[in-house]
């Protein structure tokens, strides 16, 4: 696909969505593993199947619902991805950010991704919320690859500061009104879909990564060069200690996100409604 037909698709898609009344967007959300806890709070405009999108990548993967949500969260007009595509699945990572292309086609300017990551570092513990202060990319490939659309972003966008300081506060300062665990650290994205041997944990260790994941890095990476503001989070699924790893599956991986998501949940309301009172009237 040339870059002049993915700009062409991604502008139908947001023509479409924006003539169902998707439109005046503050904030877009991509949900991660398991969670959909998020759109019980939004007040829902509108809501469709990803199968329903023009030319939107169909959600392959069990415990991402594939819909697309739009409405008042936290008093702001906010996109809300019910799950995301991923690399492993067989798409392209033009594709995988596919969401993300359309979010600032309709004038997004925030951007929140979660996640479900294997936690790297000793000190974490299973189900703790993390704040994503800077990411690896491991996936080998990059969503900027090929034909630049200029019309998008430059073609070499600076990667110093991928996830906002400003957000990046605001979630501490949430966190800690809330009485909240918050750890941060560094997320590495590998392709999947299987998880990692010791040997592999080890190493994402030694290279600086303090959670796992197959997601997240396309889209900041695209979020960046489309000029948003973005904020990660990882739920902290599992422990990967080389030292001592376990079995796991993908059902105690959702099983703890489930247990998990009322705390994320509550931090991202949080940080949008003071976001939402620190903008000038």
């Amino acid at each position: 696909m040339t870059a002049k037909q993915y700009y062409t698709q991604v502008e139908e898609c947001a023509g479409f969505l924006g003539r169902e009344g998707a439109g005046a967007l503050e904030w877009g959300i991509i949900l991660g593993t398991g969670m959909g806890l998020l759109a019980e709070s939004m007040e829902v405009a509108g809501s469709l199947p990803y199968e329903e999108l023009p030319h939107y990548p169909r959600a392959t993967t069990p415990s991402h619902r594939g819909r697309l949500s739009w409405g008042r969260l936290a008093g702001s007009q906010t996109l809300l991805c019910q799950g995301r595509i991923h690399a492993y699945e067989g798409y392209s990572l033009r594709q995988v950010t596919f969401a993300v292309r359309v979010m600032a086609a309709l004038g997004v300017k925030k951007l929140i991704l979660t996640n479900a990551a294997g936690g790297l570092n000793p000190l974490f513990r299973i189900g703790d919320l993390m704040l994503i202060r800077d990411h690896i990319n491991l996936l080998g490939d990059s969503p900027l690859t090929g034909e630049n659309v200029d019309a998008w972003g430059p073609r070499f966008p600076d990667l110093s500061r991928v996830y906002d300081r400003n957000l990046m506060q605001m979630a501490e300062e949430v966190a800690l009104q809330q009485g909240l665990v918050l750890r941060q650290g560094v997320y590495v994205a590998v392709k999947g879909p299987h998880l990692e041997t010791p040997a592999e944990t080890r190493f994402l260790r030694l290279i600086g990564a303090d959670a796992v994941g197959m997601s997240t890095v396309p889209e900041a990476i695209c979020a960046v060069h489309a000029g948003l503001q973005v904020l990660g989070f990882s739920v902290l699924s599992n422990l990967n200690l080389p030292d001592a790893m376990a079995p796991t599956s993908l059902e105690e991986i959702v099983a703890t996100v489930a247990q998990a998501e009322p705390r994320l949940v509550q931090l991202l309301l949080g940080i949008m409604e003071q976001a939402a009172a620190a903008e000038p009237a």
